[in-house]
């Protein structure tokens, strides 16, 4: 199958350390959240750079499965909850996400049918299928 896209990202410190991009656009400090011993502080985490990155896709899959069915709304927003949960397999941890969809301008019934379209077109959403719980709400 031909790439559409593909990007890279460094990490050096794991959850005490920075990401970025080998040509410097992107650079964020990373620090291990104050939840998990961590010490109060501005950086991020990967679940947040997990939660940003599933609910912009989501919401664009939404946008284009509107779009395909001719569906025309006032607004969408997708909020994305990352957590990490105790794994019971393997006594560790793993991700958990729930997904809040607000859409103005369709009823209900239209919006729950193109959430769940968008479900199942999202790369993240596919990507996770089978291996992490993801709850979906729409509002």
């Amino acid at each position: 199958m031909k790439t559409l896209f593909e990007t890279t990202m460094i990490n050096t410190g794991g959850r005490d350390g920075a990401v970025y991009s080998p040509d410097n656009i992107f650079y964020m400090d990373v620090a291990k959240p104050k939840a998990l011993g961590g010490n109060a502080t501005t950086a991020t985490n990967p679940e947040q750079l997990f939660a940003a990155g599933y609910s912009a896709c989501f919401n664009s899959a939404l946008e284009l499965v509107l779009e395909a069915g001719k569906v025309e709304i006032e607004k969408s927003e997708v909020t994305a909850t990352v957590a990490l949960i105790g794994d019971q397999a393997d006594g560790g941890v793993k991700l958990a996400v729930k997904l809040v969809v607000d859409i103005t301008g369709i009823d209900q019934e239209l919006k729950q049918e193109y959430v769940e379209k968008a479900h199942k077109t999202c790369p993240y959403s596919k990507a996770i299928q089978g291996s992490v719980e993801v709850e979906i709400t729409v509002l």
